[in-house]
């Protein structure tokens, strides 16, 4: 299970590393360079911890355990650009610059001690592991108490203070989002530190408990991942709101035949007429589509008095007819509503029976369901047969009514 991990996060790293390297290279920057060095570090590391690539270079090197200490080199690497970035996030340059001098050298001597444990073990008549099942020897466990109280302990408590703390004071909703997962990633690094000691001190007793290895295998990929989307997020998060805001301008551009043929006809609705202009609309496309949403809507309830029961029961049928679904025929009705009542109020001549107000159709889905909605009104208000079907249906039906009154008709 470990090697599937492992390399699941050494493509994510790979893929990662290069979209920063090229987001680097166009706007260079000291935060974009930390993560490039820490995406770097974390998809070489997690590439030697593969279990038959570290076999190929412990083989290869003839020194055991040569490429955990390569990963557990390039764990401290990222750990100290993660803490390089937040710093010059949350403080002035020169203070942060003079806080990471401090980590760097902090960490430098942490792995020369760890490399020099690393190579009095290569003095071993029998060679040792360098984890956890031969933490009895002392240099097994000196080395792991560092390299877990260094590489993680320290590191990951600063990181996830430091992200949960600037993430409450920043504006950038992106880069506040990725300060918060990258916290939530270093709370499972520590976890997978703490993991390490408490087995550590298992065998130190005298246990030997099983199921370290998938244990940590599971918490470091967890840790990784997360920190990875976390620091790249302020990078390709914004993508999915231009995505967004152009999904928006296009309901707003689908709206408009509908919302030109209300407003032309009740032109007192229309608040702001600077967004007729595309660049308008575009600079403020959420308020812009707000807006043409809202008036479509007073729109309708101002031509209340001109939508006549009979409208219903003619673009049902027209509906039924075509063998529309559900919704497709709640469309149609609704449009050719609005069309019959333009036609009544460019005429001056209110519904003999209008239409009840509870009637009014209440989307699901709450805003975007009401887009939605709008959109299907307003497809079914320009394309649809059955829309036309009910526009002359409605005009005989009123002639005939004209020309043959009912007994009491006032006009008699």
């Amino acid at each position: 299970m470990d090697t599937i991990l492992y390399a699941v996060c050494a493509v994510a790293g790979w893929f990662a590393f290069g979209y920063m390297l090229r987001l680097q290279r166009r706007q260079p920057s000291q935060v974009r360079g930390a993560i490039c060095v820490a995406l770097g570090a974390f998809a070489a590391g997690i590439t030697f911890a593969i279990p038959p690539i570290a076999a190929g270079i412990d083989d290869a090197s003839g020194l055991p355990n040569l490429a955990k200490v390569m990963s557990h080199g390039c764990a401290m690497t990222i750990a100290a650009s993660a803490e390089n970035m937040l710093l010059h996030l949350s403080l002035p340059p020169a203070k942060a610059a003079a806080r990471s001098r401090i980590w760097v050298w902090v960490t430098g001597s942490a792995f020369l001690a760890m490399v020099a444990l690393f190579t009095y073990t290569l003095t071993y008549g029998k060679p040792v592991l360098l984890t956890v099942e031969y933490a009895r020897d002392p240099a097994v466990t000196a080395y792991l108490l560092i390299f877990m109280l260094v590489g993680f302990f320290a590191y990951c408590t600063d990181i996830a203070r430091l992200c949960w703390r600037f993430a409450r004071i920043c504006g950038r909703p992106w880069l506040r989002r990725g300060l918060r997962l990258t916290a939530v990633g270093a709370a499972f690094a520590l976890l997978y530190s703490t993991n390490k000691i408490v087995y550590l001190i298992a065998y130190w007793s005298g246990y030997q408990p099983a199921g370290e290895r998938e244990i940590a295998a599971v918490l470091v990929t967890i840790g990784a991942l997360l920190m990875m989307i976390g620091l790249t997020m302020p990078a390709w998060g914004p993508i999915f709101t231009i995505t967004r805001r152009w999904d928006d301008y296009r309901s707003y551009r689908q709206l408009e035949p509908l919302w030109r043929d209300l407003v032309a006809a009740l032109p007192e609705l229309e608040l702001d007429p600077s967004l007729r202009r595309p660049l308008g609309a575009a600079r403020d496309i959420d308020y812009a589509l707000t807006r043409r949403v809202a008036e479509i809507r007073d729109s309708r309830l101002a031509l209340r008095p001109y939508m006549d029961v009979k409208v219903t029961e003619l673009a049902e049928q027209f509906a039924e007819q075509a063998g529309l679904s559900a919704d497709e025929q709640r469309a149609n009705v609704e449009a050719a509503h609005l069309a019959c009542a333009l036609r009544r109020h460019r005429a001056g001549l209110v519904a003999a029976v209008p239409q009840p107000a509870d009637e009014l159709h209440r989307p699901e889905g709450g805003y975007a369901g009401e887009i939605g909605w709008l959109a299907q009104v307003t497809t079914a208000y320009t394309r649809s047969p059955v829309v036309a079907r009910t526009l002359v249906a409605a005009r005989l039906a009123a002639a005939q009514d004209a020309a043959n009154p009912r007994v009491g008709d006032a006009a008699r």
